[in-house]
């Protein structure tokens, strides 16, 4: 008897509670986020572990959150509070291991590469001005919808989260939905800004030249000292990523590098993936402003693709040795997805040609110009 009233319960507190209606719908968003990682193998790693946390959240009476504020805490209610909104370890701890997975080596040989990578964000200041346009969101919350343009999700959880931002979930969910999207998104853009003349251009006398080890050891401190001078309350986020690169590339700790890019990532893209699904309850996710994020957050993918296509652009007027733009639109920071599909462009239209080492090195420039920028918003909206 005790089992079948806990059921009719249940169902009470779905058909009797305001919005009680979004409960079965938020199931229905994590079976289809478990679909997409899992037949459509659209980052997996974290779009599963959202989805089959987004439905334990959205059970009647579900224990995994804290149900008031005199009960125990929920596992994923204390996950969140502790690994992410008190101190935001768990993307930041993230980022070490992405920084041992990054080659600066193309980067470091070409450093012009860098302005591309920097002005591919231009979608995320473009967003934040047409989210304050829709009169829906505070400064606060539009700088937040603004950084899905980052293309990095441990970016724009630490800056949702810096910055208070009341849509969290959505955020996130959408940012890594578009970066698995992003093969998807991207041909199309950089098809339209570009002229079959150009995507045939080689870079072949360009070669990328070996970075002496030394270079490679002190280019991540280097980085660290700079980025902490202009953009101070980036240090957490590139201050992790460039240890993580030093782990790597001091060549003493090979064995820590090898666990920081698999055990370490793994480990904390499971955590983090079903701790941010902790506040993705139906009485906030189902809302029209949720639909907003969802468009905002592809016209920020859209306007850093062509951000960085357009600037390539600007610095062919002025070089002898012409680079092909297309290589512009991997700053948008998506690694290495963004690299590699411009290589398969390139490819496309000229077999011989290789783009690949090229949009590589744009490609890092844009993970360490996204966690700049990021820093940089918070210091602005904050200050």
């Amino acid at each position: 008897m005790d089992i079948l009233n806990l059921f009719f319960e249940g169902f009470k507190e779905i058909f009797t509670t305001e919005k009680g209606w979004g409960m079965p719908v938020m199931w229905l968003i994590g079976i289809i986020l478990i679909y997409l990682a899992v037949k459509r193998d659209m980052e997996p790693m974290l779009l599963l572990p959202i989805g089959i946390g987004c439905i334990l959240v959205n059970m009647p009476f579900s224990n995994v959150i804290t149900q008031d504020a005199d009960g125990p805490a929920g596992i994923l209610t204390w996950l969140f509070e502790v690994g992410i909104e008190a101190s935001e370890a768990m993307p930041i701890l993230l980022f070490i291991g992405i920084g041992a997975m990054i080659d600066f080596g193309p980067l470091i040989s070409n450093p012009k590469l860098m302005l591309l990578g920097g002005f591919a964000q231009m979608g995320i200041f473009i967003t934040i001005l047409l989210a304050l346009s829709t009169g829906q969101f505070g400064l606060n919350d539009a700088a937040s919808i603004g950084i899905i343009g980052a293309a990095d999700g441990p970016t724009s959880i630490l800056v949702a989260n810096a910055l208070k931002s009341g849509y969290l979930p959505q955020i996130v969910v959408v940012a890594y939905s578009y970066m698995a999207l992003v093969p998807i998104i991207q041909p199309p853009v950089i098809k339209l800004f570009t002229t079959k003349k150009q995507r045939l251009i080689r870079m072949d006398d360009e070669k990328v030249k070996p970075v002496p080890k030394v270079v490679k050891i002190l280019f991540p401190i280097a980085v660290i000292l700079i980025s902490g001078i202009i953009a101070p309350k980036s240090l957490a986020l590139i201050g992790f990523l460039m240890f993580g690169n030093l782990i790597k590339e001091c060549g003493v700790l090979d064995q820590l590098s090898k666990t920081a890019q698999q055990e370490l990532v793994n480990l904390i893209t499971l955590l983090l993936g079903i701790t941010i699904a902790s506040t993705m309850r139906y009485t906030q996710f189902l809302d029209i402003k949720t639909l907003l994020i969802i468009g905002l957050g592809l016209a920020a993918f859209v306007f850093d693709t062509i951000g960085g296509i357009l600037f390539a652009d600007v610095m062919n007027l002025f070089l002898k040795k012409k680079i092909n733009p297309m290589i512009g639109a991997a700053g948008i920071s998506a690694f290495p997805m963004s690299a590699r599909i411009v290589h398969k462009m390139g490819r496309k239209e000229d077999p011989t040609n290789f783009l690949l080492m090229h949009a590589v090195g744009v490609n890092v420039s844009g993970q360490v110009a996204s966690a700049i920028v990021g820093g940089l918003i918070i210091a602005f909206v904050l200050a």
